[in-house]
């Protein structure tokens, strides 16, 4: 028989949705429950750190474009308050206030790997002795290969001229040997690309010390904020951050490979030694359509443009961002998310008192976005079990780790306690 008093933690999370609600589940569709006879209309959503869900303004959104497409073809481009031409230009005031940016250091363009490459080709300068690009042991595997193939490009070995950054054995980064690390490779280093927010363990990296280390030894940094951009408060400009990048489909809600978004501070947009790759729509609005032989740079990031913006793709997102200004900015939703982080994890720390189970994500809030990892001995199993036999939703990382995401935006506390109680019943006990 178990010891965990699951039925208190029930109360608690009905507690706690009357009196600090998902402010905006109203605003997202849900998927229905599958599970026969389940007394729940939808299943527990904790998937959002790998595909936010529908925001139900997103079908309007994406009809008027339709509608657009189809009564005015291609002077659509120009036609109504919302041409496409300008449509991407529109992301970028919401954008900025989500990771703390000024207006012309983002652009809402390409996807997250496209724009960790053309960061690197920016700042990833090989020259003389200083060579080396430090990532981290185990990266999100595009990251790898990014740092791989870049290595490659300046003629350089990636087994020395990538440096590895070794977590501790449960996967933590801590954030005095990162420093350390970066301080003994010293004017070897050229450049840093490390994640906001590592996606197996939600661990919530110090970015701001971790930049200003590298720039003390005179590296570059790029951030991949794929887990952290629209989940934990971001001051890019403030921190002086060099360049970053993120997909906005995870807590930004914009739908399966929609469009992703980067950064680049103020102090680079326009810098002319900067390498980068020009494409037609990096020219100046003014000037996009008059098909000159020279590029006519847009000022600041808005320069960085290389392709026609996917038009279908990219409209989803304005009604996720209308969203997330709605509830208040992400400073707003950081305050309930660690409210809510919070709970589940003393649920967890519950359930696995009794059933066999630990926590991988930091214990201290300041070092965890909207996710906890957990330990297991098959995550595939368990989580077929929690999705076939319970509704209950989160994404696995094999052989061991399950990741369970409540979204601030629209996740419930009741929904957390169908997490924990869905673990007890599938876990093995101790």
């Amino acid at each position: 028989m178990n010891d965990i008093d699951l039925d208190a933690f029930r109360a608690d999370a009905e507690t706690l949705d009357a009196t600090d609600a998902a402010p905006m589940a109203d605003r997202f569709e849900f998927p229905p429950a599958r599970v026969a006879g389940s007394p729940f209309a939808t299943r527990a959503y904790f998937a959002g750190n790998s595909l936010g869900l529908m925001p139900k303004a997103a079908r309007a959104t994406l009809g008027q474009v339709l509608e657009s497409w189809s009564v005015d073809a291609v002077e659509g481009h120009f036609a109504g308050d919302r041409p496409w031409t300008s449509r991407a230009e529109g992301l970028v005031a919401p954008l900025a206030r989500i990771v703390g940016a000024l207006s012309n250091e983002v652009i809402a363009a390409n996807t997250l790997t496209v724009n960790v490459h053309l960061l690197l080709l920016a700042f990833y300068r090989p020259s003389g002795t200083r060579t080396i690009l430090l990532t981290e042991e185990g990266p999100f595997p595009s990251d790898g290969y990014a740092a791989a193939s870049h290595a490659r490009m300046h003629g350089l070995d990636p087994a020395s001229a990538v440096a590895k950054l070794a977590p501790d054995d449960a996967g933590i980064f801590s954030t005095g040997d990162t420093i350390a690390a970066i301080e003994r490779l010293g004017d070897s280093l050229a450049c840093v690309l490390l994640p906001g927010v590592a996606f197996r363990t939600g661990q919530f990296l110090d970015i701001p010390r971790i930049t200003e280390a590298a720039h003390r030894v005179g590296a570059n940094v790029v951030w991949d904020l794929a887990h952290a951009a629209g989940n934990v408060p971001l001051s890019l400009h403030d921190w002086n951050v060099d360049g970053a990048a993120w997909c906005t489909y995870k807590y930004m809600n914009s739908g399966p490979g929609s469009v992703g978004a980067m950064f680049v501070h103020e102090r680079h947009v326009e810098r002319a030694d900067l390498v980068r790759w020009d494409g037609w729509w990096g020219n100046a609005p003014a000037t996009r359509f008059a098909m000159t032989a020279d590029i006519d740079r847009g000022a600041g990031a808005l320069g960085w443009q290389i392709s026609n913006p996917p038009i279908l793709a990219m409209v989803p997102i304005e009604a996720s961002l209308a969203v997330f200004d709605e509830a208040g900015g992400i400073g707003v939703l950081r305050e309930r998310s660690l409210r809510l982080t919070g709970y589940l994890e003393r649920l967890f720390t519950a359930v696995a008192t009794t059933q066999d189970m630990s926590i991988l994500t930091p214990a201290d809030p300041a070092q965890r976005g909207a996710q906890l990892s957990i330990l297991v001995h098959d995550a595939k199993s368990v989580t077929e079990q929690l999705i076939e036999l319970h509704d209950v939703l989160p994404d696995e990382r094999p052989p061991s780790i399950i990741r369970f995401a409540p979204a601030p935006l629209y996740t419930s506390y009741q929904e957390c306690w169908r997490a924990g109680a869905a673990l007890v019943a599938v876990l093995p006990h101790r």
